[in-house]
């Protein structure tokens, strides 16, 4: 079920809800969350098919700010409600603001659609403040969203994440290592044990999780990490490889392609592991299972990457 409600206010969106869930026999009980997604028009119906794919695991509610054109001389709010089929298990608000109602505070225009007593988080999918925990929908977040994968220039806004990072912060550049880093932890806790004296990392240049993935391994393995950037077209997308350097030789993870992934070991056969580039919905659903700040992230962006070194140049890879 689709309403649209042109030129309103929060008092009749507020309303209108109640009537379509009373119409409708939906139900708020069973959310467990309020999503906030500040995006921009043609990327709306990509970012809501996310969330709604996420809701099945998560049932929220979906606050989705759409900011127009604040020179605009009229102020305006126009809102549209999808709830069933239309919203996965999830009940979708949109909000279009234009005029001086985009200059104002947007708390104000969120704070009377929120469930109450649940928590709140905040996504910018693509549109993204450089400070996120002080604009005023963030203030209002227990968790808030980024995605460095969307910058013009991904791997200046990872190496900008620690400058203005505050618990509850996280971006999906690193949500999307996820298996990458239960893969080589898994690695480390198989014999022989024996210590890591080197790694190198290798990924896309339009990767912001393989900076990341460097720092991480740097903050948890305490041994200088070589990373660096490939030509796209020798690697077009996402990370590369990650090789580790023991005393009894070398464990390589590499990808031949985007879908899988081939781990070599000393004195063990080479294992194939499907290991696919993971999609917004499963990222989205992974952050939204928990609500607490990720402290190892906040980690990796601050003191991982002060010790980690700057990439490797064209050079150095080809030497």
């Amino acid at each position: 079920m689709i309403v649209d409600l042109p030129d309103t206010n929060v008092s009749k969106i507020s309303r209108a809800l109640v009537s379509v869930r009373e119409e409708g026999g939906a139900v708020a009980l069973g959310r467990v969350l309020t999503l906030v997604i500040m995006t921009r028009e043609g990327a709306m119906e990509e970012v809501i098919e996310a969330a709604n794919d996420a809701s099945r695991e998560h049932p929220m509610r979906v606050i989705v700010l759409l900011i127009g054109n604040a020179e605009e001389s009229d102020s305006r709010l126009d809102a549209q409600i999808r709830v069933g089929g239309d919203a996965g298990a999830s009940e979708v608000v949109t909000l279009r603001i234009t005029g001086e109602a985009g200059r104002s505070n947007l708390e104000s225009l969120v704070t009377g659609l929120l469930l109450p007593d649940a928590p709140v988080v905040v996504w910018w999918p693509n549109r993204t403040p450089a400070n996120p925990s002080e604009t005023s929908i963030g203030r209002i977040a227990q968790r808030r969203i980024t995605d460095a994968a969307t910058k013009s220039d991904p791997s200046a806004w990872v190496a900008s994440l620690g400058e203005h990072y505050a618990p509850g912060d996280t971006d999906l550049a690193w949500t999307r290592l996820t298996r990458w880093r239960e893969q080589l932890a898994a690695i480390l806790d198989q014999p022989p044990y024996e210590p890591v004296t080197g790694v190198r990392v290798r990924g896309a240049s339009d990767s912001p999780s393989t900076a990341l993935l460097a720092a991480w391994l740097r903050l948890a393995l305490d041994v200088p990490v070589d990373w660096g950037y490939l030509d796209p077209e020798e690697w077009p997308h996402g990370i590369k490889s990650v090789s580790l350097v023991r005393e009894g030789g070398e464990v390589l993870l590499e990808r031949p392609t985007a879908g899988s992934a081939i781990l070599t070991q000393p004195g063990q056969p080479s294992h194939e592991l499907a290991f696919p580039r993971r999609t917004l919905r499963e990222c989205l659903a992974e952050e939204l299972r928990r609500l607490d700040p990720d402290v190892l992230y906040g980690r990796v962006i601050t003191e991982g990457w002060e010790l980690l070194d700057p990439p490797a140049t064209k050079e150095t890879q080809d030497a």
